[in-house]
């Protein structure tokens, strides 16, 4: 935006400062002159003279005082103005100082480089606060910008991948017609398949991200009983036993992002359990004006330090390659992170002593209206 010059904010400030005291040294003139000599008579000094028989007194009417006075009065404001100038200019400069830090800060940051910091030293102050205001902004951008790279590689590669290898099988194809094709045709259904799955998660977690949907009273209870009917024949093939408890929990939200959180996480627990033998839990509950769903599986046990970073994208939380249908796309976590932000809730993963993980999900509550 073009906007035509003007004057900088210091010299405006040392303007100020000049003619505050410019003012100030007029108004004391002017009470020297009202409440001093008022009180010289405005006489000759041989009228004076005749009123004191004779006597030679030296004596100055108000005119000739008057035409002392003006010059000195004169001098005297030219050099608070001049004065002025100079300590407004000093002055405003020391007050501006860290202004001129922060917009050069603002100038770094808005060429790209998010790393540069202002760091204000000294007592607590407007100017301080506003430092510390802009450092922690740069710090939260930075990490998103770092972030959102990272995903923007991580999705690249994930999704080049399954086209790579479809190309791969249609060159195969091509190059050899003798080829078996349903068995090809089938691979190509597989990875397009994944493609698509993949493709789908992105925009939901988008779609998250961005809030657009419209909030409705929610059951999370019944959520969670329709995730597990959906998920119940993995269970089964993977023999694991589900288990859903609780009471009816209201919320307000999206039915259908709620329904995928809880889905992602059930098949997450079911994927990432025991080979064989194992559970996973399912409750939800009210508990101090918040609904709250727990998702409780056995499994191997996690690392601490793994458990903080299975909500980033593409983030998988086992080191084994999986090669089953429900191998996922490692945004299971990230995606049910981010309905949860969007539903101003919170989410908790805790490592469980004897292997798997109890994640717990908090969002405000809906009381149910009676009809």
């Amino acid at each position: 935006m073009t906007r035509r010059p003007g004057l900088s904010a210091r010299l405006k400030l040392t303007i100020s400062y000049a003619g505050f005291l410019l003012l100030a040294g007029a108004l004391l003139l002017a009470v020297v002159w009202v409440f001093v000599l008022r009180h010289v008579p405005d006489e000759d000094p041989e009228s004076i003279r005749r009123k004191f028989g004779g006597v030679i007194i030296v004596a100055a009417n108000r005119t000739d005082l008057l035409r002392g006075f003006a010059p000195a009065a004169a001098t005297t404001l030219a050099f608070l103005f001049v004065f002025g100038l100079l300590g407004g200019w000093i002055l405003a400069g020391r007050m501006l100082a860290p202004l001129t830090r922060i917009a050069d800060a603002a100038r770094i940051a808005s060429n790209g480089s998010l790393s540069h910091r202002i760091r204000i030293k000294g007592p607590k102050d407007e100017f301080r606060e506003l430092a510390d205001v802009f450092d922690t902004m740069l710090e939260q951008l930075q990490s998103h910008v770092t972030e959102q790279r990272r995903f923007a590689a991580n999705a690249s590669h994930e999704l080049r991948t399954p086209l790579a290898i479809s190309r791969t099988l249609l060159d195969v194809a091509r190059n050899d017609p003798t080829r078996d094709q349903g068995e090809l045709i089938e691979r190509l259904h597989t990875v397009n398949t994944r493609a698509i799955d993949l493709t789908e998660a992105l925009l939901l977690l988008s779609r998250g991200d961005r809030r657009s949907f419209t909030r409705e009273p929610v059951d999370l209870s019944l959520i969670a009983e329709e995730a597990t009917e959906t998920l119940l024949p993995l269970a089964e093939k993977r023999q694991i036993t589900l288990d859903v408890t609780g009471q009816t929990t209201q919320t307000v939200g999206s039915a259908a992002l709620l329904l995928r959180m809880v889905t992602n996480l059930v098949q997450n627990a079911i994927v990432h359990n025991l080979p064989a033998g194992g559970t996973v839990t399912i409750n939800t509950e009210s508990q101090h004006n918040t609904s709250v769903l727990r998702v409780e599986n056995t499994g191997h046990p996690l690392p601490p330090e793994l458990v903080p970073t299975l909500t980033e994208p593409f983030q998988r939380g086992t080191e084994r390659i999986r090669t089953d249908e429900h191998v996922g796309v490692g945004l299971g976590l990230a995606i049910v992170h981010s309905i949860v932000r969007a539903h101003d809730g919170t989410l908790d993963l805790t490592p469980r002593p004897t292997g798997g993980l109890l994640v717990t999900i908090r969002l405000p509550e809906v009381c149910p209206i009676n009809g």
